[in-house]
């Protein structure tokens, strides 16, 4: 699965300018195409969504944390929250949209 996992040079030292390992950049890009595909086919249950939400709800505010705490307050600390923003608009019309199925 390496083409799934590969990541751009700018990705690669973005993670290792956060002070985390390699792999972890690997990882999180499997689990955002998962997450996304999650999301976006219609087939899949209720609380896998669930999942993905706030699995991205994760990915984005320790982003912004990881930023923060290694650069300072800056406009990289801020763009992962913006990211959150969209996400918690999608998720609330998804609610709208979809009714609850456990």
């Amino acid at each position: 699965m390496p083409a799934l996992t590969s990541q751009t040079e700018l990705a690669k030292e973005g993670i290792s300018h956060l002070g985390y390992p390699q792999y972890f950049g690997n990882a999180l890009a499997l689990f955002k195409v998962m997450g996304v595909l999650a999301l976006i086919i219609p087939k899949i249950p209720y609380r896998i969504k669930e999942w993905a939400y706030a699995g991205f709800a994760f990915d984005f505010i320790f982003a912004a944390i990881s930023h923060g705490s290694v650069d300072g307050i800056t406009g990289q600390t801020f763009f992962p929250l913006a990211m959150f923003g969209i996400l918690a608009v999608s998720y609330i019309y998804y609610h709208k949209l979809v009714p609850k199925k456990i």
